[in-house]
């Protein structure tokens, strides 16, 4: 994958020679039905399409990953309701 971004990076068309020639400049060992694999399904993909909604959705987990916070923000409240209902109550007993 690092492979076929660093062709698209470089505005190169993402084949099996582009990224075999990369991933052996990067001193790795080829694997040829991955690389085969990689270019056939990259092939029908609009990169720049993909790293924008990728970018979006990094951006929607961000308020996502904030609600835990949120959560027990609203915690707070219901046990200070509580104990406003015990104090309540415990006023009610004086009067009968």
């Amino acid at each position: 994958m690092y492979a076929a971004l660093v062709l698209h990076k470089a505005g190169k068309k993402i084949d099996e020679q582009g990224l075999t020639s990369v991933v052996k400049a990067a001193g790795v060992d080829v694997d040829q039905v991955k690389v085969k694999a990689l270019a056939s399904a990259l092939s029908e993909i609009n990169i720049d399409e993909a790293l924008k909604n990728a970018a979006t959705m990094a951006m929607a987990a961000a308020p996502a990953a904030a609600a835990p916070g949120a959560a027990k923000a609203e915690e707070k409240p219901k046990a200070e309701e509580k104990k406003e209902e015990e104090a309540l109550a415990g006023l009610a007993s004086l009067f009968g």
